[in-house]
């Protein structure tokens, strides 16, 4: 996919959309930072969340990391993959890493949230 497909938080998160279904995950930055990647909890589908909730967690060799809904909407759907390959968010978080999909989803919070650009200079500011 192409980054500018995707829209970012300042908490290191992904969102992209594809028609009503919006998939979320984390940055390869924020991968990196974490380390590799041993555990993944994730909510129970059906979950309604708020934007900016906590959804779940990222265990590394480093920390626990909790992840953030960027956008409000209902679980439709988790990546099952996380209970036997955790790597996968090490591995290709803007592809098979991601967490959830979110059906429907609040779209108006997307305007908020950073595109690729404004992601790049975001991290080389925090430098």
């Amino acid at each position: 996919m192409n980054p500018s497909d995707r829209r970012y938080t300042q908490d290191h998160e992904w969102i992209r959309v594809d028609g009503d279904t919006a998939t979320v995950g984390i940055t390869e930055f924020a991968a990196k930072q974490l380390g590799d990647v041993v555990f993944v909890e994730l909510p129970e589908i059906g979950r309604t969340l708020e934007r900016g909730e906590a959804f779940g967690t990222v265990e590394s060799v480093k920390a626990v990391s909790e992840l953030y809904a960027p956008a409000g909407g209902t679980v439709a759907a988790v990546n099952a993959e996380f209970e036997s390959s955790p790597e996968l968010v090490n591995d290709d978080p803007f592809g098979d890493g991601w967490f959830i999909k979110l059906k429907p989803f609040d779209s108006s919070a997307l305007k908020e949230l950073m595109d690729a650009a404004a992601y790049d200079t975001f991290l080389k500011d925090a430098e």
